[in-house]
């Protein structure tokens, strides 16, 4: 599978980690940055280039996933949901890696870099990529409805 993967630099540590095992266990990986870790750098672009990638991937008709990393990974997550059609949630457990997988198709996920050991992130990473979308008629249904809204605007009634 190709994965995309982003970070600050508080998660150049478990980004350097993430991509060796991903590939390890023969994942495509791209890595969309930084290259070299300054504190002051600006997670958005990392993120959102990530992001791009994965929706440039599936609009191209590729199966490609993301991960987007910094201390908590709540910017990263709200940088990566600003690109049309990514759906990027926060996993912090193994019940939110399936579920953001399960019941939202989520593409990117955004992990805290300093919430979790590396074991536990390899974990939460290795479940999200693993789990497929159930594509269970409801969760089809609104997450339909979040892509008209992210397309027109409008919601729903």
């Amino acid at each position: 599978m190709r994965v995309h993967i982003a970070t600050d630099h508080a998660g150049m540590e478990l980004s350097s980690h993430l991509i060796s095992h991903l590939r390890a266990a023969g994942h495509d990986v791209h890595d969309h940055g930084p290259q070299s870790y300054d504190p002051q750098d600006d997670y958005p672009r990392f993120c959102i280039n990530a992001a791009k990638a994965v929706a440039g991937d599936i609009e191209a008709g590729l199966y490609a996933l993301g991960i987007v990393l910094g201390g908590s990974g709540n910017g990263e997550q709200i940088a990566a949901n600003k690109v049309c059609g990514i759906r990027a949630a926060l996993i912090w457990s193994t019940d939110t890696a399936r579920l953001a997988r399960q019941h939202n198709d989520a593409n990117v996920a955004a992990l805290g870099g300093r919430q979790h050991s590396l074991g536990e992130a390899t974990t939460l990473v290795d479940v999200f990529l693993a789990e497929p979308f159930s594509g269970d008629e409801r969760h089809e249904r609104r997450i339909e409805q979040i892509a008209e809204f992210e397309m027109t605007g409008q919601v729903a009634e």
